[in-house]
Order: C-alpha cells, then sequence, then structure tokens
C-alpha cells in the first residue's frame, strides 16, 4: 500500500509541474482582447468624427445676397433722387399769379412751354409722379400689381447674387433685363388694368403742364445759357465739359 501511495504522489506532481509550465488559456485570451481592445475604441472613435467633418466639407452655399448690397442699392438711389431733386425750384415761383397771362400766338405759346419746360422740369416730373400715386392709390389692385412687379426687379438686380440657371442654362443680366421687361409689359397692358390707370395719370399730368407752361410768362425767371440749351430729361445727363470748366474759372 505504500507504494501505491507513492504512485498516486508521483502522478499528481507531474499533472501540477505540467500546469505550472503552461500558460493558462484564459489569460492568454485576456491579453489577446486587450492588445485588440485600442484599435476597437480607435476605430469607434473615429467614426463619428468622418460624418461630421464631411457634412461641414460639403456644406452648400446658399447664394443670398449680403445685406451690403441691399445698402449699396439704396444708397445709389437714394444719392441719384437727391441729385435730381436738387434741381428743383421754388413752388411759390412756379405758382405765381401774377405771372399768368394768354399767349398772343401759337409761337409764344411754344416758346414759353419750351423755357418753361426746362426750368421748372423737376417740379413738372414731381407733379406727374404725384397724380400717377394718386391714381394709384385709388386702384389698390393695379397697386399692387406694381408692388409685385417692382419687387422682382429688385429681387434678380439687387438681392440675387448667383446666376439665373434654368434648364441648366445660365442667363447673363441681359437676358434677365429683357425677360422681366417682356413680363412686364405683358402683365401691365394685357393682363391687368394696370396700362390703361398708368395712361390715364400721364394724360392728366401732360395737359396740366402744358396748360401751365403755356400760360406762365418765363420773362422774370433766371436761366442761364447752358441751362436754355437742356431738354425736358436734362436732369437725367450728366453735365458738360463747358458747364464745368466754367464753373472752375468762376
Amino acid at each position: 500500500m505504500q507504494a501505491g501511495r507513492e504512485d498516486i504522489f508521483e502522478s499528481r506532481l507531474r499533472a501540477f509541474t505540467a500546469r505550472a509550465s503552461d500558460p493558462a488559456p484564459a489569460q492568454i485570451e485576456s491579453t489577446e482582447e486587450q492588445t485588440d481592445l485600442p484599435e476597437s475604441q480607435s476605430s469607434m472613435s473615429e467614426a463619428p468624427t468622418r460624418p461630421h467633418q464631411t457634412s461641414l466639407e460639403s456644406k452648400p452655399d446658399v447664394g443670398s445676397a449680403p445685406p451690403g448690397a441691399l445698402r449699396a442699392f439704396y444708397g445709389r438711389s437714394k444719392d441719384l433722387a437727391s441729385g435730381i431733386f436738387k434741381e428743383r425750384k421754388p413752388w411759390a415761383e412756379l405758382a405765381d399769379r401774377t405771372a399768368f397771362s394768354r399767349p398772343t400766338n401759337f409761337a409764344e405759346a411754344t416758346e414759353r412751354f419750351r423755357k418753361n419746360g426746362v426750368y421748372f422740369r423737376i417740379n413738372y416730373l414731381i407733379f406727374v409722379m404725384i397724380v400717377t400715386t394718386i391714381c394709384m392709390v385709388l386702384n389698390p389692385a393695379s397697386l399692387a400689381v406694381l408692388a409685385f412687379l417692382s419687387l422682382l426687379w429688385v429681387y434678380f438686380f439687387a438681392v440675387r447674387t448667383t446666376p439665373v440657371v434654368i434648364g441648366g442654362r445660365t442667363f447673363s443680366d441681359r437676358e434677365k433685363f429683357i425677360g422681366l421687361a417682356i413680363i412686364s409689359v405683358v402683365v401691365i397692358f394685357f393682363l391687368t388694368g394696370v396700362g390703361t390707370i398708368l395712361f390715364t395719370a400721364l394724360g392728366i399730368s401732360v395737359a396740366a403742364i402744358a396748360l401751365h407752361a403755356c400760360m406762365r410768362v418765363p420773362d422774370d425767371l433766371f436761366t442761364d445759357e447752358a441751362e436754355s440749351q437742356q431738354s425736358l430729361l436734362g436732369f437725367l445727363t450728366a453735365p458738360t465739359s463747358s458747364a464745368v470748366t466754367g464753373l472752375n474759372v468762376v
């Protein structure tokens, strides 16, 4: 029996030494998981950032006009209007009752019309605008149509900065101008009654201006040579070089 116990003890000792010499499978698996863990964590950390970067890089350009474009357009319009209205003559001089008389013949009426038209051209322009505004206010539908067309012109030439593309074709500014002009003419004169109202306002204005210009005696009006050579729409043209040099000499 003693020999059998020694055999059992030796077998257990060999088994214990074999376990001590070989690494444990659980430790090997744990070390493999630990070595693979940084790669998985790095892949997980990089995955959310890539779509975010692509979304920032592929952000489209809206193409809307900056507020500076609107301010520049408003500034140019304001400067043009202020430059025109600076040439306005006093309304008391326009309505001086002592300066009205009946012309003796057609030649005198024509000469009065020419001189008064050049001298009071800004006042006459303001009168036409006032009559047209009154006629439009009395017809709200026509006023809404004109407001809509005005917004179209402002949007395509002052607000929108990107070119107009229809069917893969890019339209130039000249083509946009022609297209909007055709649309405006069709809407005003064929689709709505705005054209009739505009002609009515223009007829009333021209008749009143012609009557005033023929009846107003221009003898007391101060007109220099450069001003007398201008037309009724002379305020839309730039000053001549002779006028500028004359001012410099003085």
